[in-house]
């Protein structure tokens, strides 16, 4: 620590727009959109490099290396040299990797486009996070925070439905949803360029100081279960963007690329209307109700690769997104509140490394057993272990409420 003061986030009331917040949003999503527009496209990539589906989970995980780097070294950073400069950062991220993919000359220009594109899910995911709730008005501090979290998780399902659908019916299916996103980005760059600047006084020349995992610790009682939570549900999340458009392809034998993007879009539109629920409950309910409905998601997940029916799986993506999105938002929200000001950048990354985490890691097992096992049985090795996780952090969050219900 040094003693220089930390900048402070500036009262923007008089400089916001009315729908300041509403924009922020609009670039939060473009730029995780272009994190999972691959997702639908691997199965060409397969087809055209001849690798395995091992190799399919560490192309995927390395996208959330770049994340968990970025949080780790620079998810404080926005808090010293403002949001705009690591937004624009971020959507810097997002045009150099879609131009790897549109480049790609095989297995090192996927790897580099995905870490490319960790690297600006990474910056996005605190500073996009913070910018949309600093911009929001007293009163509509509910809306803002749902903004952020649909723009995060609507941003990562439109990615997949988007390249899924101009894969499978337009030309050059490896080359166009990546032009699309490229003129996005441009749009979200103008977009950033009219935002306020939220914190006072920024220092544009401000070391980086990588700070690791940080958790203030009034908020570590709120930051525990909630991160929990978030690791169980972005480890289903995890499972439907890397595993699932296989799963349709090879044991469904559904070939058609729009119906994994849908497949992928559901469990992602899900999670939105789980977050659109959260407002309409305490977060000290919702918390364990998402653990409660994920659980369910998760077991019907296996029930459709036991049964190897589409319906199932499809039922399971929209039922563990609803309660993916129930926990994440409330989680997401407490922590937020929870933090103090000048550290609420670095406490949402931190956050952001424990869901991100839960993405990854599970995911690369998935792969590696399947090596083995076949994809089906690592799939249900891999539910089985998530739902074990899901219930004991629902059970441990509803205990939690019935002592503080018994208390009052």
């Amino acid at each position: 620590m040094t003693g220089e003061a930390a900048p402070t986030v500036r009262s923007t009331s008089r400089h916001r727009g009315r729908l300041g917040y509403v924009a922020a949003a609009v670039v939060f999503a473009i730029g995780m959109a272009g994190t999972t527009i691959p997702t639908p496209l691997y199965g060409l990539y397969r087809e055209e490099l001849g690798f395995s589906e091992l190799m399919v989970t560490v192309i995927f995980a390395s996208y959330a290396v770049g994340v968990i780097a970025t949080l780790l070294l620079v998810g404080n950073h926005s808090d010293r040299v403002g949001r705009r400069p690591v937004l624009w950062a971020a959507l810097g991220f997002a045009a150099a990797s879609a131009l790897f993919f549109l480049f790609e000359g095989g297995l090192p220009f996927l790897f580099a486009g995905r870490l490319l594109s960790g690297f600006s899910a990474g910056l996005l995911s605190g500073a996009g996070t913070v910018t949309v709730l600093e911009l929001a008005r007293p009163d509509r501090k509910s809306r803002a925070g749902f903004a952020a979290t649909a723009a995060n998780m609507g941003g990562l399902g439109c990615g997949p439905l988007l390249a899924g659908f101009l894969a499978e019916y337009a030309p050059e299916p490896l080359i166009l949803p990546f032009l699309v996103h490229l003129g996005l980005v441009a749009v979200a760059c103008v977009i950033v360029l009219f935002l306020p600047e939220t914190v006072e006084h920024p220092r544009l020349r401000s070391r980086l100081r990588p700070q690791g995992l940080y958790v203030p610790p009034e908020v570590r009682s709120v930051f525990t279960p909630s991160a929990l939570a978030a690791f169980a549900g972005f480890a289903l999340l995890g499972l439907f963007t890397a595993v699932a458009p296989s799963f349709v392809a090879q044991t469904l034998d559904i070939t058609n690329h729009a119906v994994s993007g849908l497949v992928v879009f559901s469990v992602f539109l899900a999670s939105t209307v789980g977050q659109s629920w959260t407002a309409r409950m305490p977060g000290r309910v919702a918390l364990p109700l998402g653990c409660a409905v994920l659980v369910l998601g998760l077991l019907l997940v296996g029930a459709s690769l036991w049964a190897e029916t589409l319906p199932l799986l499809i039922a399971g993506a929209v039922c563990g997104g609803i309660g993916q999105g129930l926990a994440f938002r409330a989680g997401l929200t407490a922590v937020g509140e929870a933090a103090p000001p000048a550290h609420r950048a670095a406490t949402v990354s931190s956050f952001f490394v424990v869901a991100y985490t839960g993405i990854s890691l599970p995911v690369v097992g998935v792969g590696a057993l399947t090596m083995w096992l076949g994809l089906d049985a690592a799939g249900l090795i891999f539910t089985g272990c998530v739902t074990l996780l899901a219930t004991a952090t629902g059970l441990y969050l509803a205990r939690g409420l019935r002592e503080q219900d018994q208390r009052s």
